[in-house]
């Protein structure tokens, strides 16, 4: 199952397909009890698909038995062991996908030429993606961190590795941390520089926040050197290079925990600023209407916030049943990637935070 949402990869799912290309949204469940009904709430939303592809006059039958095709070996892929909060199927003639979200989807099926990628992109955003280098003499790691978790990332070259039995004895040694100034010989330092002008590629094509971890001798000599990872937030935490994502990300909570408050709090006194230069905008009507308009620039989100509404009102969006089939499921979703379209930055805080706002607010450009 896919987790690593790049702009490439985005803009792949986004191109127009031959008809049809399907999307199969379905909420799943990290834990028991509530995960029992996941593999059979997925099997009648595949199935739903299939009763769709069957009755639309649109599909061929050559066409409709290749994506039932894509759609079975999609669900033959699937481990419900490690669900999440959400899962995605996309199919269409010669292709399929499996996502797993970290955050919750309407349970839906959609038949378009396009993939539906707006919960995609929207838990990817309230996942607050980030990059970890982990250092040490011998290995550089590359690890891609969100949502809660940790993997670790084979792009740009990473791992970097070198074989340390050419050097000297106390180089070996730096591989438990024991002798930190062995960073100082120039062979090491030359695997740092590389290294670092292997992330700086990365971070290009796909900028995050960046945390490096080792020992604090390998981090003084990553700042000496220069480059992206000079700017980074430094993690004194050895060993990592050679260690388990469970142990990366234990080792990262407390940082990330400390800079989500920090961040929080920036927001909050960012909206406050902005309300009183008269730039403030709250609420799904009035964001809906703005972010169409391309006039958001920051748009803040309660981490769980949904709201089912129509759109058939006028210029207003009025609330909705779940289930009525003329509703707006996830107009929340559609907001945030319609703000991500036109260049606003969206950030998702805890629940409660915003209070009086209607649970979504917004700085505007104007």
């Amino acid at each position: 199952m896919e987790h690593d949402l790049s702009p490439a990869t985005l803009a792949e799912l986004r191109r127009p397909r031959s008809y049809p290309a399907v999307s199969v949204l379905t909420p799943t469940h990290r834990r028991e009890p509530d995960n029992a009904q996941d593999r059979v709430r997925l099997r009648n939303a595949v199935a739903e698909a299939k009763k769709q592809l069957e009755t639309d006059p649109a599909v061929t039958r050559e066409r409709r038995a290749d994506v039932e095709r894509q759609l079975d070996e999609a669900l033959a892929e699937v481990d419900l062991t490690y669900a999440e909060d959400g899962l995605l199927i996309f199919a269409a003639p010669g292709e399929h996908q499996v996502w797993s979200l970290g955050r919750s989807v309407p349970e839906r099926v959609v038949l378009s030429d396009t993939f539906l990628t707006r919960n995609l992109v929207s838990a990817n955003a309230a996942g607050s993606p980030f990059w970890v280098l982990s250092v040490s003499a011998d290995r550089m790691t590359l690890w891609s961190g969100g949502g809660g978790r940790v993997a670790e990332a084979r792009t740009g070259g990473f791992p970097l590795t070198r074989d340390l039995t050419e050097n000297f004895d106390a180089e070996r040694q730096e591989r438990t941390g024991d002798a930190p100034s062995t960073f100082r010989d120039e062979r090491t330092r030359r695997f740092l520089r590389e290294a670092d002008a292997a992330l700086g590629a990365v971070l290009r094509a796909r900028p995050r926040p960046l945390y490096v971890t080792g020992e604090p001798g390998a981090l003084a000599v990553l700042d000496e050197c220069g480059g992206v990872a000079r700017h980074a937030v430094h993690v004194p935490h050895g060993g990592l290079a050679h260690a388990t994502p469970e142990a990366v990300r234990r080792a990262l909570q407390p940082v990330l925990r400390a800079r989500a408050r920090e961040e929080t709090d920036a927001v909050t006194r960012e909206l406050e600023a902005a309300r009183g230069r008269k730039e403030f905008a709250a609420g799904v009507d009035e964001l809906w209407r703005s972010a169409r308009e391309g006039r958001v620039r920051l748009l803040v989100v309660e981490e769980n916030y949904r709201v089912t509404v129509r759109d058939d009102a006028g210029d207003h969006l009025i609330p909705a049943a779940g289930g009525d089939l003329d509703a707006r499921e996830d107009i929340v979703d559609e907001i945030v990637e319609q703000c991500l379209e036109t260049g606003a930055e969206v950030r998702f805080v805890p629940d409660g935070t915003l209070g009086e706002e209607q649970r979504i607010a917004a700085v505007l450009r104007y």
